[in-house]
Order: structure tokens, then sequence, then C-alpha cells
């Protein structure tokens, strides 16, 4: 029997990251489920029925040290990294762009940003050395990677920002038989779209009642992307609500 491949998902402890990580270990991954709040990793982790491993490592992707510490356990409970999903992400009030504080724009930009270029480094880096090279790198890119939604700067920014390094990753990345590629996450059904139901603002100043997935189909999507050979690779993926307003929205 082969060896577990092994993955690191940031941004585990609920939502995508919970779906995804369950999902890759029913697949035959061993994951690190990475999260800033112990308590919720723990209970993904117990979510998962026996099989490959899954480690719960408490780690705030704005902070270098506690990225790198994260990469240095994987490195010491598996020596090798097959997978990295960028999931973690957050998200400023709904207020207008002039009256957000630099506070509030730093902190989204310190995690949906800064967040994906550290893990995406240290994943590089251990993707590289290790043997045999290679690996893949898929970060959550979110429909505002393609479209905003009113009173969204800081989101909408680092979203589109994370499109741009995922191509810089993939054609950086490519000496070292590492793919990357993006997922864009139209409304998946998890705690922080239940505001959907009650009803968001449009463009057009209107408020709608928007229409949520199951958040399995976004879980599927990420293991089929994980499982290609590392010879093909999915660039970018759009998974949505299909009745969603996002075709016109703007």
């Amino acid at each position: 029997m082969n060896d577990p491949r092994i993955a690191i998902v940031t941004g585990a402890g609920s939502g995508i990251g919970r779906a995804v990580s369950l999902a890759l270990h029913a697949a035959g991954f061993s994951v690190a489920l990475a999260g800033r709040r112990p308590a919720p990793l723990e209970q993904t982790a117990a979510l998962a029925p026996s099989g490959p491993r899954l480690i719960a490592v408490p780690t705030d992707v704005a902070d270098p040290a506690s990225v790198d510490s994260l990469f240095r356990r994987v490195a010491d409970e598996f020596g090798r990294l097959d997978l990295l999903f960028n999931n973690a992400g957050v998200n400023a009030p709904g207020v207008p762009m002039e009256d957000l504080t630099f506070e509030q724009w730093n902190a989204v930009v310190q995690t949906n940003l800064t967040g994906v270029f550290l893990c995406a480094q240290q994943a590089l880096r251990m993707m590289k050395s290790q043997t045999p090279p290679g690996g893949r790198i898929i970060n959550n890119g979110s429909i505002s990677a393609q479209v905003p939604r009113p009173d969204s700067a800081p989101y909408t920014a680092t979203k589109h920002a994370v499109t741009g390094l995922t191509r810089s990753i993939s054609l950086d990345g490519r000496k070292y038989g590492v793919a990357c590629g993006q997922i864009d996450i139209g409304n998946a059904a998890t705690d922080m779209t239940e505001r959907m139901t009650k009803g968001v603002r449009q463009a057009n100043g209107t408020t709608l009642e928007e229409p949520r997935m199951d958040v399995r189909h976004v879980a599927e999507a990420v293991v089929y992307m994980a499982n290609l050979p590392l010879e093909a690779n999915v660039q970018f993926i759009t998974v949505m609500a299909t009745a969603m307003p996002y075709i016109g929205r703007g």
C-alpha cells in the first residue's frame, strides 16, 4: 500500500476548510489542520473516521514565525508535503470604503494576501527540496476574485491579488514540479454565508436573498484538483450556486 499523501489546509476549523480537510482525508491524505483556534481544529479531527493521520496545528497565517512553525511541524511529522490548500480568510465590516479604518484594511490584507504568500513560500521551499520534488498548491480565490460586492474593497482587493499570486506561483513553481491552481467559490453553505439567506445588498442598492449550494461540492472540486497527476493542472475553476446573482454583478 502506498504511503498517504500529505496535505496542509489552512482555515481548517470550520466551513470550507473543514469540509475540504475531511474530503482529503477520505481520499487518502494525511492532513495538517491549520487555524488560529485549537478547539475547532480538534473538532474537525474528531469528525474523521479512522485512516490517515490528522494533526491539529494552531497557526496564525499572518505571522511568519507561526507559519514557519507549521511547516517545520509537518516536515518533522511526515517528512514531505504534497498539497497546500490556502483557504484561511477574513472580511472587514461592510461599510463604505471611505469609512474603513487602516486597522480593518490591514487585518484583511495580512490574512487574505500575506498569509497566502507566507504559506505558499514555505510550501515551495519544502516541495522543491524534498525527494521526489514537486507538489501542488491550491488557493481559495472566491467569486470576489472576479467581481466585487458593494462595500467590499479589502476583501475584493485581496482576492484579486490572490489571482495574481496564483499565476506567479504557477510560473515560478514550474521548474520545481510544483503546480498551482485556484478555486473561486460562490455561496457555499457555511456559517460565513448564513447572512445570504436573510438578504444581502446588491449593486443596484436592493436587498436580495441569495441561494447557496452544499459545501461538499467545493470539497469534491478540491479533491479532484488534488488528485490530478503533477503533469496536469486546473489553473482556475469556479464552483457556485447556480442561481446566485453572479453573471451581471458589479
